[in-house]
Formats: C-alpha cells, structure tokens, sequence
C-alpha cells in the first residue's frame, strides 16, 4: 500500500519535472535569440547556448545536493543524465527520423565528449571529486568553450547574420524583434523557476529513495536524472522534428560536456563529493555508451533507427536493472 506521504512526494516530484521544463524553455528561447542575433551558427548554439540553458535544472540539482550533502544525488544527477541523453534522447531522436551528423561534431566534439567523460571517470575513481578536481574540470569546460568559439570567429559569419538555410523553419521562435529587456525578464523568471523546482525535487527524490529502500544513487541516476533532463528531451524533438539536426544533437553532446565538466566541476567545488562504489559501474556503463556512440556517428555519420532503438532499449535496461535492486 502506497502511503499518503509517498504519493505527496510523488506529486512534488512531477510537479518539479515541469518546473524544471518550462524554466528552461524560458532560459533557452531567450538565449537563443541572442545569439543568433550575434551570429552563432546552428551547431555552435546546440552545442554551447542550448546546450547550458537545458542543463541547468542539473546545475541546480546537483548544486543543491551537494550542499545538503548528498553526494549520491548530486553525482548520479551528472551520470544518469548524460546516460539518458546519449542513450534514451538520441535513441528516440533516431527513432523518428535518421540523424546525419556534421563531420565537426564527430570529429571535434565526439573527441571533447569521450575525453569529458574520462575526465569524469579519473575524477571520481577514488570514489570522492575533491574542490581541486572540480576546479580543474570547470577550467577544462572554459577552455572547451572558448575554442568553439574561436571557432566561430573564424567562421567568419557576421553578428545578426542568419546562419540557418533561408528557407528553413527554425527550431525556436527566434523572435528577432524582442527587446534585450524581456530577453532579460524571461531568463531571470527561466532561472527562478528552476531554481525553486531543482530544491524540492531534491528533497522529495531523497525522501523518496530512503522510504523506499532504494538507494540514494539510483534515485539520482534514474528519476532525478531523467527530470532534470526533460529540457533536453524536448529541446532535441522540437528540433529534429524542425529539421533542425545541429540543435538537436549539439543539443545533447553539449549538454553531456557542460554536465561532466561544469556541473560536476561545480558542485565538487562547492562541496567536495563523496560516492558509493555503484558511481564506478554507472561510470564504465556511461564511458562504454560514448565510445559506441561515437565510434557508430564516426563510421556513417549517421544515427540509424536500428541503432537507436538499440541505444533506448539500453537505457530501459539499466533503469529496470537499477530500480529491481539488481545493480546501484
């Protein structure tokens, strides 16, 4: 019998996943429009604007558990959201239509992901990611930033100039005519929001997994994660079903970046974090996940629907696995 206090945190639980959505979505459709108006290209925007407006539900969950001293959460936030996305978002995403892959993101950006996520792994091998680990992946994700940047630069697309194709329907209303000032207002009321649902979601996800007997890893690993990851989810649909392909999958890779590097980076910094030994098998699963992912966008840059079926079914394992107790 499910008790009165466990359908209330339930509630709250759900409750959060669409603060945390509609947060970001305020947070992302303003970023974009300014970006594009100092002329970022489609992938640069996925891979960087985006990329950081829908990781930032993680940002604050993790930041929040760290504080609190819940170092399962604030870590298996990290690793289970980037699991999802690689393998339940780009899975889906494949799903519904074949995913081609600009030469850039496989060659440039796979290798930044694959080594990200090294980075991560050697970081918290110790089974703790200490405030000079943390520092140093926040270093690493500064620089990452300002090389794709440079980048951009040498592009040489104009500020305001549309990089898009001109007859192509955007993945966000851009809205070219919004003033700087409601810009403004709606990434502040964007940030507000998710940072008043990340707390409670974390307060009704630790209640949650200690009255349930589930781990604190696995609650972080797989509902906290896939909550804090609904920006991404929808992000990347409305993208691809746009035929934006460079948002949509820029969309993810940035995002697993920004988590390893930034969020990670972060919250060590804030608080030194300590794990249970499940973050090591859920961080061999997540580094397996992205050298087959990148390796198989590497061969054809493409995702088919074979491999993205295969990638989701992955992503429904691990989360039966963890919640039957059988790992985590």
């Amino acid at each position: 019998m499910v008790g009165e206090a466990t359908v209330v945190r339930l509630a709250v639980v759900a409750a959060t996943v669409l603060g945390l959505w509609l947060g970001a979505r305020l947070l992302v459709d303003s970023a974009v429009r300014l970006a594009r108006r100092a002329g970022l290209s489609e992938l640069a925007i996925g891979l960087t604007v985006v990329a950081m407006g829908t990781s930032t539900p993680e940002l604050v969950v993790t930041t929040d558990a760290a504080l609190a001293g819940a170092g399962d959460i604030a870590v298996g936030n990290v690793v289970g959201s980037n699991i999802y996305n690689l393998a339940f978002i780009l899975g889906v995403v494949s799903l519904l239509e074949v995913v081609p892959v600009e030469r850039s993101l496989v060659h440039r950006d796979g290798l930044a992901l694959v080594a990200s996520t090294l980075a991560g792994f050697a970081a918290m091998a110790d089974l703790t990611v200490g405030r000079g680990e943390g520092l140093l992946l926040v270093g690493s994700l500064v620089a990452y930033i300002g090389y794709l940047l440079a980048a951009e630069s040498r592009r040489g697309v104009e500020p305001g100039e549309d990089s898009s194709p001109p007859d192509s329907t955007p993945a966000f209303d851009v809205g070219r005519n919004a003033s700087p000032a409601r810009n403004a207002a709606l990434l502040a009321a964007g940030l507000a929001i998710v940072l008043v649902s990340g707390h409670f979601m974390v307060e009704a996800a630790t209640a949650l997994a200690r009255g349930a007997g589930v781990s604190e890893w696995v609650i972080g690993g797989t509902i906290v994660a896939a909550g804090t990851s609904t920006p991404e989810f929808a992000v990347s649909l409305v993208a691809i079903r746009r035929g934006r392909v460079g948002v949509s999958v820029g969309n993810v890779v940035g995002s697993n970046v920004f988590n390893v590097l930034g969020i990670l980076g972060l919250g060590a910094a804030v608080r030194p974090l300590a794990v249970s030994g499940a973050a090591l098998e859920s961080m061999a699963w997540l580094t397996v996940l992205v050298v087959v992912m990148v390796v198989a966008l590497w061969s054809g840059r493409r995702l088919s629907r074979a491999e993205g079926g295969l990638f989701a079914l992955s992503e429904l394992v691990r989360w039966a696995l963890g919640l039957l107790g059988i790992v985590g």
